[in-house]
């Protein structure tokens, strides 16, 4: 996967907003249009990035004096983003864009607040709601693609360690059911320990921290994490792993990671790589 294609995936979840507000400034308006950006789990930094990106388009001189945008946050709470909907549709809203909790869970407010004229926008994740307008990549082939880079790197046998991302989205659930699609293909690929890392570099540290506290490094052959490849490769270091001794870690990458794969003695930033070129697909934020 290119780095084109891994942007690309930041870029659809974002650029809706664009879209969604030079449609809606089209119009000529005596007053500004209320748009309202609903998110849920936000406990990782491509989340916090995302919000980020609306804001600052939303108070852009070319949006400021049309939009007013609005950002509220349910948190992994499917039944909490469904009332905040609610409230967002009773308050006036012209549009929503949406990062769903659910693919499905959601579909009877949505459909209630576009019979009401409100335009929904979901990115990256799907709803199942025809007429919410849904802006992702292609899930699945995310995560059959790193889960094939990984068992071909491993010769098709080893030890493995998953952590999947939030639960209920359908992100998670296509990416998941995707890779382990892959794995059940090489009967000698093990699944030996299974997290939750909810995209976080942080609740990665934490989940692998509980997995090697059973299991050491050396029992573990390669890693499929949704996110959290540079935390993985930055803790084998720590447990005293030399750069060319790092396990095959497939997934998405923060710039950490992108510096990760760089040759050792690449310089960056006035600071040469410790790193060993890696080489995993990633798609990165």
């Amino acid at each position: 996967m290119n780095l084109a294609t891994r942007l690309k995936r930041f870029a659809l979840g974002t650029a809706l907003a664009a879209g969604l507000l030079s449609g809606v400034t089209a119009a000529d308006a005596a007053e500004k249009y209320k748009i309202f950006l609903s998110m849920s789990y936000i406990g990782n930094d491509w989340q916090a990035e995302a919000a980020n990106m609306i804001k600052a388009m939303a108070a852009h001189k070319s949006f400021a004096d049309k939009v007013d945008l609005q950002v509220q946050v349910a948190g992994p709470n499917a039944q909490r983003q469904i009332q905040q909907i609610n409230a967002m549709v009773q308050a006036g809203a012209d549009a929503i864009v949406i990062y769903p909790i659910s693919p499905t869970a959601l579909n009877q407010v949505i459909k209630n607040a576009c019979d009401k004229g409100v335009k929904i926008f979901a990115y990256d994740g799907d709803i199942s709601e025809p007429c919410a307008h849904n802006i992702s990549i292609d899930q699945e082939e995310a995560g059959r693609v790193t889960a094939e880079w990984l068992a071909k790197k491993l010769n098709g046998k080893g030890n493995i360690v998953v952590l999947t991302g939030v639960p209920g989205t359908s992100v998670d659930q296509l990416r998941t059911k995707a890779a382990k699609d892959v794995f059940a293909k090489y009967p000698d690929i093990k699944i030996v320990a299974e997290g939750v890392g909810m995209w976080s570099q942080a609740v990665t540290r934490t989940e692998l921290s509980k997995i090697t506290a059973t299991q050491s490094w050396d029992q573990i052959d390669g890693l499929w994490l949704q996110v959290g490849c540079y935390t993985a490769n930055a803790m084998q270091l720590e447990a005293g792993k030399k750069p060319e001794e790092l396990k095959p870690c497939a997934g998405e990458g923060s710039n950490g990671g992108r510096i990760q794969m760089l040759p050792i003695g690449t310089e960056v930033e006035g600071a040469a790589s410790p790193y060993a070129p890696l080489g995993a697909p990633r798609i990165s934020y």
